[in-house]
Protein backbone atom coordinates (compact mmCIF):
# COMPACT_ATOMS: atom_id res chain seq x y z
CA UNK A 1 0.00 0.00 0.00
CA UNK A 2 0.91 3.41 -1.13
CA UNK A 3 0.18 7.03 -0.02
CA UNK A 4 -0.92 8.85 -3.15
CA UNK A 5 -1.67 12.57 -3.01
CA UNK A 6 -3.95 13.40 -6.23
CA UNK A 7 -4.23 17.31 -7.04
CA UNK A 8 -6.35 18.51 -9.75
CA UNK A 9 -8.96 21.39 -10.07
CA UNK A 10 -11.29 18.87 -12.18
CA UNK A 11 -13.19 17.46 -8.94
CA UNK A 12 -14.63 14.62 -10.95
CA UNK A 13 -11.03 13.62 -11.91
CA UNK A 14 -9.94 13.43 -8.39
CA UNK A 15 -12.45 11.45 -7.79
CA UNK A 16 -12.21 8.84 -10.51
CA UNK A 17 -8.72 8.55 -9.63
CA UNK A 18 -9.31 8.11 -5.88
CA UNK A 19 -12.32 5.02 -5.89
CA UNK A 20 -9.61 3.53 -8.78
CA UNK A 21 -6.29 3.72 -6.67
CA UNK A 22 -8.33 3.11 -3.34
CA UNK A 23 -10.01 0.13 -4.73
CA UNK A 24 -5.67 -1.25 -5.53
CA UNK A 25 -5.61 -0.92 -1.74
CA UNK A 26 -3.79 2.36 -1.32
CA UNK A 27 -4.08 5.73 0.70
CA UNK A 28 -5.28 8.65 -1.06
CA UNK A 29 -6.06 12.21 -0.65
CA UNK A 30 -7.12 14.38 -3.12
CA UNK A 31 -6.69 18.48 -3.06
CA UNK A 32 -8.08 20.98 -5.74
CA UNK A 33 -5.43 23.53 -6.11
CA UNK A 34 -1.22 23.47 -5.87
CA UNK A 35 -1.20 26.03 -2.61
CA UNK A 36 -3.28 23.46 -0.95
CA UNK A 37 -1.18 20.51 -2.09
CA UNK A 38 1.79 22.57 -0.98
CA UNK A 39 0.60 22.69 2.43
CA UNK A 40 0.27 19.04 2.67
CA UNK A 41 3.81 18.06 1.24
CA UNK A 42 4.60 20.16 4.55
CA UNK A 43 3.20 18.29 6.57
CA UNK A 44 3.18 14.50 5.81
CA UNK A 45 5.46 12.07 3.50
CA UNK A 46 3.80 10.61 0.65
CA UNK A 47 5.09 7.76 -1.96
CA UNK A 48 3.76 8.93 -5.09
CA UNK A 49 2.24 12.81 -5.89
CA UNK A 50 0.15 12.98 -8.96
CA UNK A 51 -0.47 17.09 -10.32
CA UNK A 52 -1.86 18.34 -12.99
CA UNK A 53 0.16 21.22 -14.50
CA UNK A 54 -2.05 23.48 -15.35
CA UNK A 55 -3.75 25.41 -12.49
CA UNK A 56 -4.47 28.67 -11.14
CA UNK A 57 -1.93 30.04 -8.61
CA UNK A 58 0.75 27.22 -8.24
CA UNK A 59 0.98 25.23 -10.91
CA UNK A 60 2.25 21.48 -11.03
CA UNK A 61 5.86 22.71 -12.16
CA UNK A 62 5.88 25.26 -9.04
CA UNK A 63 4.65 22.29 -7.14
CA UNK A 64 7.25 19.92 -8.37
CA UNK A 65 9.89 22.71 -7.40
CA UNK A 66 8.69 23.02 -3.91
CA UNK A 67 8.36 19.20 -3.15
CA UNK A 68 11.79 19.04 -3.87
CA UNK A 69 12.79 22.30 -2.18
CA UNK A 70 11.29 20.47 0.74
CA UNK A 71 13.63 17.51 0.03
CA UNK A 72 10.09 14.95 -0.73
CA UNK A 73 11.41 11.56 -1.62
CA UNK A 74 7.48 10.83 -3.14
CA UNK A 75 7.57 10.04 -7.13
CA UNK A 76 5.82 12.70 -8.87
CA UNK A 77 3.86 12.60 -12.23
CA UNK A 78 2.22 15.33 -13.99
CA UNK A 79 -0.39 15.09 -16.24
CA UNK A 80 -1.76 17.49 -18.92
CA UNK A 81 -4.08 17.66 -21.24
CA UNK A 82 -2.10 20.15 -23.39
CA UNK A 83 0.88 18.61 -24.73
CA UNK A 84 4.26 20.99 -24.89
CA UNK A 85 7.60 19.37 -24.93
CA UNK A 86 9.33 21.94 -23.07
CA UNK A 87 7.01 21.76 -20.57
CA UNK A 88 7.80 18.17 -20.57
CA UNK A 89 11.88 18.32 -20.69
CA UNK A 90 11.58 20.98 -17.91
CA UNK A 91 9.23 18.75 -15.67
CA UNK A 92 11.98 16.00 -16.17
CA UNK A 93 14.99 18.41 -15.58
CA UNK A 94 13.25 19.28 -12.59
CA UNK A 95 12.97 15.73 -10.83
CA UNK A 96 9.59 14.31 -12.46
CA UNK A 97 9.26 10.76 -12.48
CA UNK A 98 6.76 10.71 -15.12
CA UNK A 99 4.89 13.12 -18.13
CA UNK A 100 1.74 12.22 -18.81
CA UNK A 101 -0.98 12.97 -21.25
CA UNK A 102 -4.25 12.94 -20.55
CA UNK A 103 -6.46 11.09 -22.85
CA UNK A 104 -9.79 8.93 -22.31
CA UNK A 105 -7.78 6.60 -21.14
CA UNK A 106 -5.86 8.48 -18.25
CA UNK A 107 -7.42 6.61 -14.61
CA UNK A 108 -5.98 3.23 -16.50
CA UNK A 109 -2.51 4.43 -17.48
CA UNK A 110 -1.97 5.94 -14.33
CA UNK A 111 -2.95 3.31 -12.36
CA UNK A 112 -0.07 1.34 -14.47
CA UNK A 113 2.07 4.57 -13.77
CA UNK A 114 1.87 4.05 -10.48
CA UNK A 115 2.29 0.76 -9.90
CA UNK A 116 5.49 0.96 -12.03
CA UNK A 117 6.91 3.85 -9.95
CA UNK A 118 5.96 1.78 -7.02
CA UNK A 119 8.02 -1.35 -8.17
CA UNK A 120 10.68 0.51 -8.64
CA UNK A 121 11.09 2.49 -5.39
CA UNK A 122 10.77 -1.02 -4.05
CA UNK A 123 13.92 -1.90 -6.12
CA UNK A 124 15.78 0.74 -5.28
CA UNK A 125 15.47 0.43 -1.48
CA UNK A 126 15.96 -3.15 -1.69
CA UNK A 127 19.69 -2.15 -3.59
CA UNK A 128 20.34 0.50 -0.92
CA UNK A 129 19.69 -2.30 1.68
CA UNK A 130 21.52 -4.33 -0.16
CA UNK A 131 24.62 -1.71 -0.41
CA UNK A 132 24.36 -1.09 3.32
CA UNK A 133 24.54 -4.59 4.50
CA UNK A 134 27.36 -5.16 1.78
CA UNK A 135 29.44 -2.05 3.79
CA UNK A 136 28.88 -3.05 6.81
CA UNK A 137 30.11 -6.91 6.22
CA UNK A 138 32.94 -4.94 4.32
CA UNK A 139 33.58 -2.47 7.08
CA UNK A 140 33.40 -4.73 9.81
CA UNK A 141 36.11 -7.25 8.33
CA UNK A 142 38.80 -3.90 6.89
CA UNK A 143 37.81 -0.80 8.41
CA UNK A 144 38.48 -1.07 12.26
CA UNK A 145 37.35 0.97 14.70
CA UNK A 146 34.10 2.60 16.57
CA UNK A 147 35.85 6.43 17.12
CA UNK A 148 33.30 9.01 15.97
CA UNK A 149 35.91 9.48 12.83
CA UNK A 150 35.59 6.45 11.71
CA UNK A 151 31.62 6.03 11.87
CA UNK A 152 31.77 9.66 10.08
CA UNK A 153 33.89 8.63 7.09
CA UNK A 154 31.51 5.27 7.02
CA UNK A 155 28.61 7.16 7.13
CA UNK A 156 30.32 9.69 4.24
CA UNK A 157 30.40 6.13 2.15
CA UNK A 158 27.13 4.85 2.80
CA UNK A 159 25.91 8.24 1.01
CA UNK A 160 28.25 9.01 -1.93
CA UNK A 161 28.97 5.29 -3.10
CA UNK A 162 25.58 5.19 -5.01
CA UNK A 163 26.48 8.20 -6.53
CA UNK A 164 29.32 8.52 -9.77
CA UNK A 165 31.08 11.55 -8.12
CA UNK A 166 35.09 11.17 -7.66
CA UNK A 167 35.94 10.99 -4.40
CA UNK A 168 39.20 12.04 -2.99
CA UNK A 169 40.59 10.21 0.38
CA UNK A 170 43.53 12.07 2.09
CA UNK A 171 45.49 11.00 5.23
CA UNK A 172 48.83 10.00 6.03
CA UNK A 173 50.48 7.27 4.89
CA UNK A 174 49.60 3.86 6.64
CA UNK A 175 46.23 5.10 7.42
CA UNK A 176 43.97 3.11 4.93
CA UNK A 177 42.94 5.14 2.34
CA UNK A 178 42.64 2.13 0.05
CA UNK A 179 40.19 0.39 1.53
CA UNK A 180 38.56 3.05 1.88
CA UNK A 181 38.47 3.71 -1.77
CA UNK A 182 37.48 -0.25 -1.87
CA UNK A 183 34.04 0.35 0.85
CA UNK A 184 32.96 3.01 -2.00
CA UNK A 185 33.47 0.62 -4.47
CA UNK A 186 31.95 -2.34 -2.87
CA UNK A 187 28.59 -0.18 -1.56
CA UNK A 188 27.80 1.20 -5.03
CA UNK A 189 26.69 0.36 -8.23
CA UNK A 190 29.74 -0.78 -9.91
CA UNK A 191 30.07 -3.37 -7.11
CA UNK A 192 29.97 -6.06 -10.44
CA UNK A 193 32.70 -4.26 -11.64
CA UNK A 194 36.32 -3.90 -12.13
CA UNK A 195 38.07 -2.30 -9.62
CA UNK A 196 41.80 -1.02 -10.70
CA UNK A 197 44.16 0.60 -9.11
CA UNK A 198 47.47 1.71 -9.59
CA UNK A 199 50.47 3.90 -7.12
CA UNK A 200 50.57 7.41 -9.27
CA UNK A 201 54.38 7.60 -7.95
CA UNK A 202 55.75 4.04 -8.62
CA UNK A 203 56.31 4.83 -12.16
CA UNK A 204 57.88 7.25 -14.03
CA UNK A 205 56.04 9.56 -15.87
CA UNK A 206 56.44 7.86 -19.30
CA UNK A 207 55.83 4.72 -18.22
CA UNK A 208 52.84 5.74 -16.28
CA UNK A 209 51.25 7.29 -19.61
CA UNK A 210 51.44 4.15 -21.61
CA UNK A 211 50.19 2.24 -18.36
CA UNK A 212 47.22 4.46 -18.07
CA UNK A 213 46.20 4.84 -21.64
CA UNK A 214 47.70 1.69 -23.17
CA UNK A 215 49.13 1.30 -26.72
CA UNK A 216 49.04 0.20 -30.37
CA UNK A 217 51.82 -1.64 -31.76
CA UNK A 218 54.61 0.63 -32.85
CA UNK A 219 54.08 3.28 -30.86
CA UNK A 220 57.25 3.54 -29.28
CA UNK A 221 60.49 2.07 -28.80
CA UNK A 222 59.59 -1.64 -27.62
CA UNK A 223 55.58 -1.37 -27.97
CA UNK A 224 55.49 -5.03 -30.08
CA UNK A 225 51.64 -5.30 -29.38
CA UNK A 226 48.72 -3.73 -28.95
CA UNK A 227 47.90 -3.37 -25.39
CA UNK A 228 44.88 -2.01 -23.37
CA UNK A 229 45.54 0.77 -20.58
CA UNK A 230 44.69 0.49 -16.80
CA UNK A 231 41.52 3.54 -17.77
CA UNK A 232 40.05 1.25 -20.30
CA UNK A 233 39.84 -2.43 -18.40
CA UNK A 234 38.09 -0.08 -15.26
CA UNK A 235 35.49 0.57 -17.88
CA UNK A 236 32.49 0.07 -15.68
CA UNK A 237 34.14 0.28 -12.86
CA UNK A 238 36.06 2.15 -10.49
CA UNK A 239 39.53 3.14 -10.78
CA UNK A 240 41.83 3.80 -7.95
CA UNK A 241 44.82 6.10 -8.59
CA UNK A 242 46.72 5.85 -5.63
CA UNK A 243 49.11 8.82 -4.90
CA UNK A 244 47.59 11.29 -6.95
CA UNK A 245 50.31 13.97 -5.26
CA UNK A 246 52.76 12.54 -7.63
CA UNK A 247 51.90 12.97 -10.74
CA UNK A 248 53.47 15.95 -13.18
CA UNK A 249 51.60 18.97 -14.48
CA UNK A 250 51.15 17.29 -17.99
CA UNK A 251 49.50 14.13 -16.79
CA UNK A 252 47.05 15.94 -14.79
CA UNK A 253 45.78 17.49 -17.97
CA UNK A 254 45.57 14.38 -19.63
CA UNK A 255 43.69 12.85 -16.96
CA UNK A 256 41.38 16.25 -16.73
CA UNK A 257 40.87 15.34 -20.53
CA UNK A 258 39.70 11.96 -19.53
CA UNK A 259 37.80 12.90 -16.65
CA UNK A 260 35.59 15.62 -19.01
CA UNK A 261 35.46 14.07 -21.80
CA UNK A 262 34.87 10.29 -20.69
CA UNK A 263 37.20 8.97 -23.35
CA UNK A 264 40.64 7.95 -24.10
CA UNK A 265 43.42 7.60 -26.42
CA UNK A 266 46.21 4.78 -26.35
CA UNK A 267 49.50 6.21 -27.24
CA UNK A 268 50.06 5.55 -31.09
CA UNK A 269 46.06 5.69 -32.01
CA UNK A 270 44.25 8.12 -33.44
CA UNK A 271 40.90 7.38 -32.21
CA UNK A 272 39.01 7.82 -29.07
CA UNK A 273 38.04 5.08 -27.11
CA UNK A 274 34.38 6.01 -24.96
CA UNK A 275 34.88 4.89 -21.22
CA UNK A 276 32.30 4.63 -18.30
CA UNK A 277 34.69 4.97 -14.78
CA UNK A 278 34.32 6.21 -11.63
CA UNK A 279 37.68 7.59 -10.49
CA UNK A 280 38.85 7.96 -6.68
CA UNK A 281 42.07 9.20 -5.90
CA UNK A 282 44.37 8.81 -2.17
CA UNK A 283 47.00 11.21 -1.32
CA UNK A 284 49.17 11.48 1.62
CA UNK A 285 49.88 15.26 0.38
CA UNK A 286 48.28 18.47 0.71
CA UNK A 287 47.34 19.45 -2.60
CA UNK A 288 45.86 22.92 -1.80
CA UNK A 289 49.62 24.03 -0.90
CA UNK A 290 50.32 22.16 -3.96
CA UNK A 291 47.95 24.38 -6.10
CA UNK A 292 49.17 27.53 -4.23
CA UNK A 293 52.97 26.44 -5.27
CA UNK A 294 52.29 26.17 -8.93
CA UNK A 295 52.84 21.99 -8.50
CA UNK A 296 49.11 21.04 -8.89
CA UNK A 297 46.63 21.88 -11.30
CA UNK A 298 43.73 23.63 -9.56
CA UNK A 299 41.21 22.99 -12.04
CA UNK A 300 42.23 19.22 -11.91
CA UNK A 301 42.20 19.51 -8.18
CA UNK A 302 38.57 20.51 -7.90
CA UNK A 303 37.80 17.97 -10.89
CA UNK A 304 38.78 14.76 -8.90
CA UNK A 305 37.79 16.15 -5.86
CA UNK A 306 34.04 16.41 -5.42
CA UNK A 307 33.54 14.51 -2.78
CA UNK A 308 36.74 14.19 0.04
CA UNK A 309 37.41 12.26 2.99
CA UNK A 310 39.88 12.67 5.45
CA UNK A 311 41.39 9.55 6.98
CA UNK A 312 42.49 10.81 9.72
CA UNK A 313 46.15 9.38 11.58
CA UNK A 314 45.73 6.45 14.02
CA UNK A 315 46.82 9.00 17.09
CA UNK A 316 44.10 10.93 16.28
CA UNK A 317 41.87 8.20 17.17
CA UNK A 318 43.26 6.49 20.00
CA UNK A 319 40.43 4.81 21.37
CA UNK A 320 40.06 2.46 18.13
CA UNK A 321 44.07 1.47 18.55
CA UNK A 322 43.10 -1.56 21.15
CA UNK A 323 40.08 -2.51 18.70
CA UNK A 324 42.45 -2.62 16.02
CA UNK A 325 45.54 -4.43 18.00
CA UNK A 326 43.11 -7.14 19.12
CA UNK A 327 41.60 -7.32 15.42
CA UNK A 328 45.47 -8.27 14.06
CA UNK A 329 45.94 -10.40 16.79
CA UNK A 330 43.18 -12.92 15.95
CA UNK A 331 43.88 -12.46 12.29
CA UNK A 332 47.46 -13.25 12.61
CA UNK A 333 46.94 -15.66 15.59
CA UNK A 334 45.05 -17.84 13.46
CA UNK A 335 47.44 -17.74 10.24
CA UNK A 336 50.23 -18.64 12.51
CA UNK A 337 48.71 -21.24 14.77
CA UNK A 338 49.46 -19.73 17.82
CA UNK A 339 47.52 -20.30 21.12
CA UNK A 340 48.11 -16.54 21.88
CA UNK A 341 44.53 -14.48 22.22
CA UNK A 342 44.94 -11.34 23.93
CA UNK A 343 47.51 -8.94 25.42
CA UNK A 344 48.15 -8.09 29.05
CA UNK A 345 47.57 -4.89 30.41
CA UNK A 346 51.33 -3.69 30.12
CA UNK A 347 51.24 -4.19 26.59
CA UNK A 348 47.98 -2.25 25.83
CA UNK A 349 49.37 0.64 27.69
CA UNK A 350 52.49 0.34 25.70
CA UNK A 351 50.58 0.64 22.28
CA UNK A 352 48.67 3.48 23.49
CA UNK A 353 51.50 5.56 24.72
CA UNK A 354 53.48 4.84 21.41
CA UNK A 355 52.88 7.55 18.50
CA UNK A 356 52.14 5.61 15.85
CA UNK A 357 54.09 7.63 12.88
CA UNK A 358 53.42 4.27 10.61
CA UNK A 359 49.58 4.61 11.75
CA UNK A 360 47.18 1.26 11.10
CA UNK A 361 50.09 -0.18 9.32
CA UNK A 362 52.82 0.14 11.61
CA UNK A 363 50.84 -1.35 14.23
CA UNK A 364 49.62 -4.56 12.11
CA UNK A 365 53.52 -4.89 11.60
CA UNK A 366 53.90 -4.65 15.66
CA UNK A 367 51.16 -7.27 16.21
CA UNK A 368 52.62 -9.30 13.39
CA UNK A 369 55.97 -9.53 15.01
CA UNK A 370 54.32 -10.18 18.73
CA UNK A 371 52.62 -12.97 17.67
CA UNK A 372 55.45 -14.33 15.42
CA UNK A 373 58.29 -14.25 18.53
CA UNK A 374 55.46 -15.41 21.13
CA UNK A 375 56.16 -19.02 22.53
CA UNK A 376 53.97 -21.95 21.45
CA UNK A 377 51.77 -21.97 24.88
CA UNK A 378 51.96 -18.05 25.30
CA UNK A 379 48.58 -16.73 26.04
CA UNK A 380 48.70 -13.11 26.28
CA UNK A 381 51.06 -10.66 24.34
CA UNK A 382 53.27 -8.59 26.66
CA UNK A 383 55.44 -5.48 26.37
CA UNK A 384 58.51 -7.68 25.03
CA UNK A 385 57.29 -9.43 22.35
CA UNK A 386 56.22 -5.99 20.87
CA UNK A 387 58.80 -4.34 18.40
CA UNK A 388 61.05 -2.34 20.42
CA UNK A 389 60.29 0.68 18.33
CA UNK A 390 57.01 0.36 19.93
CA UNK A 391 57.60 0.30 23.23
CA UNK A 392 61.30 1.04 23.73
CA UNK A 393 61.59 -2.24 25.90
CA UNK A 394 64.73 -3.83 26.89
CA UNK A 395 65.82 -6.45 29.54
CA UNK A 396 68.41 -5.08 32.30
CA UNK A 397 71.11 -6.43 32.12
CA UNK A 398 72.27 -8.07 34.96
CA UNK A 399 72.92 -5.94 38.24
CA UNK A 400 71.87 -2.56 36.35
CA UNK A 401 69.20 -0.85 37.46
CA UNK A 402 66.20 0.46 35.24
CA UNK A 403 65.76 3.93 35.83
CA UNK A 404 65.95 7.17 33.73
CA UNK A 405 67.27 10.20 35.22
CA UNK A 406 64.88 12.86 33.93
CA UNK A 407 67.26 16.50 33.95
CA UNK A 408 65.93 19.45 35.86
CA UNK A 409 64.36 21.01 33.06
CA UNK A 410 63.02 18.25 31.48
CA UNK A 411 62.90 17.32 27.79
CA UNK A 412 61.46 17.30 24.46
CA UNK A 413 60.02 13.56 24.37
CA UNK A 414 59.11 13.35 21.25
CA UNK A 415 62.60 14.46 19.75
CA UNK A 416 64.48 12.10 22.32
CA UNK A 417 62.22 8.99 20.55
CA UNK A 418 63.10 10.90 16.90
CA UNK A 419 66.59 10.30 17.94
CA UNK A 420 67.37 7.41 19.18
CA UNK A 421 65.10 5.80 15.84
CA UNK A 422 67.47 7.43 13.64
CA UNK A 423 70.43 6.39 16.39
CA UNK A 424 68.94 2.40 15.92
CA UNK A 425 68.75 2.86 11.89
CA UNK A 426 72.13 4.00 11.21
CA UNK A 427 73.32 1.31 13.75
CA UNK A 428 71.31 -1.60 11.84
CA UNK A 429 72.90 -0.34 8.75
CA UNK A 430 76.47 -0.14 9.30
CA UNK A 431 76.07 -3.56 11.51
CA UNK A 432 74.31 -5.26 8.21
CA UNK A 433 77.17 -3.80 5.94
CA UNK A 434 74.69 -1.31 4.59
CA UNK A 435 72.52 -3.85 3.35
CA UNK A 436 69.18 -2.28 4.41
CA UNK A 437 67.15 -5.71 3.96
CA UNK A 438 69.26 -7.32 6.82
CA UNK A 439 69.12 -4.11 8.49
CA UNK A 440 65.04 -4.41 8.90
CA UNK A 441 65.94 -7.69 10.02
CA UNK A 442 68.52 -6.98 12.91
CA UNK A 443 65.97 -4.62 14.36
CA UNK A 444 62.46 -7.32 13.86
CA UNK A 445 60.61 -5.05 11.49
CA UNK A 446 59.62 -5.58 8.15
CA UNK A 447 61.34 -3.82 5.16
CA UNK A 448 58.37 -1.85 4.36
CA UNK A 449 58.39 -0.15 7.65
CA UNK A 450 62.07 -0.24 7.83
CA UNK A 451 61.76 2.28 4.73
CA UNK A 452 59.06 4.31 6.34
CA UNK A 453 61.49 5.05 9.20
CA UNK A 454 64.20 5.68 6.99
CA UNK A 455 62.30 8.02 5.29
CA UNK A 456 60.93 9.88 8.27
CA UNK A 457 64.42 10.20 9.45
CA UNK A 458 66.03 11.22 6.71
CA UNK A 459 68.65 8.58 6.02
Amino acid sequence: MARILIVDDEPSLCQMLQITLRQAGHEVETVSSGQAAHKKIETRIYDVIVSDIRMPGVSGIDLLERARATRSTAAFVLITAVPDASTAIQALNLGASRYVIKTDHLVEELKLVIDQLLEETALRDDNLRLRSELLKVFARENIIGESPRIRAILETIRNVAPTNSTVLITGESGTGKELVARAVHEASLRRDKPFVSINCGSFPETLLESELFGYLKGAFTGADTNRKGIIESANGGTLLLDELGETSLTMQVKLLRVLQERKVRPLGGNADIPIDVRLIATTNRDLKKMVAAGQFREDFYYRVSVITIHVPPLRDRREDISTLAHHFLQRFAKEMKKSVNGLDRDALAALARHHWPGNVRELEHAIEHAVAVAGEQERLLRPEHLPESVTGWQAPAAGSIDHITIPEGGIDFEQEMLQLEKRYLLGAIQAAGGVRTRAAELLHMSYRSFRHYAKKNGI
